[in-house]
């Protein structure tokens, strides 16, 4: 296992970069889809497209995926932190976090938060309990609420492209 940049050079101990696997019990390819297993293979290793870091005893700490990932003014923002930030908030019950085109910063960070019936929280109030668990440029620009469940694929994960495209659409249209 090793952790490597985007050019493909590998990072030094306890840095974040995209975990690459190899070795008899690490998959092959996919079944019958010649194209993904060569986008997904380079030089024996599998590029599994989370973010992680390997630390000196070799323990891995997922940060994100990297199509997950917002990239706000060069800055990385992990959309699982950002997440982590909202959801420790009592009333909120999920969240989905992802990047908007922003003509400056390339992105911004937002969010689609699901709240507990009859929560009267505002994208102020996210945005300032969140200030004091996150760095300044992490905190969701865009924030918001529903009190209907956000929408999930087969295994329980948000559709944060669906998000994505609705608030795209909200703010263009």
């Amino acid at each position: 296992m090793k952790c490597v940049d985007e050019k493909g050079r590998e990072v030094a101990r306890g840095t974040a970069g995209e975990l690459c696997l190899r070795g008899p019990c690490v998959l092959r390819g996919y079944w019958n889809d010649e194209t993904a297993t060569a986008a997904a293979f380079c030089n024996g290793w599998f590029h599994s497209g989370d973010i992680a870091s390997i630390d000196e005893e070799g323990r891995i700490t997922i940060l994100d995926r990297a199509k997950d990932m917002v990239i706000r003014g060069g800055e990385n923002v992990y959309s699982i932190e950002v997440e982590d930030a909202l959801i420790a908030h009592s009333e909120v019950l999920s969240a989905g976090v992802f990047g908007l085109p922003d003509q400056i910063l390339g992105e911004i960070v937002a969010a689609f938060v699901q709240v507990a019936p009859g929560s009267q929280l505002t994208e102020p109030d996210l945005q300032a309990f969140v200030a004091h668990r996150l760095a300044h440029f992490k905190i969701p620009t865009v924030i918001k609420t529903t009190t209907s469940d956000l929408p999930t694929n087969e295994t329980g994960k948000i559709l944060k492209r669906k998000l994505r495209e609705e608030l795209i659409a909200e703010r263009t249209g």
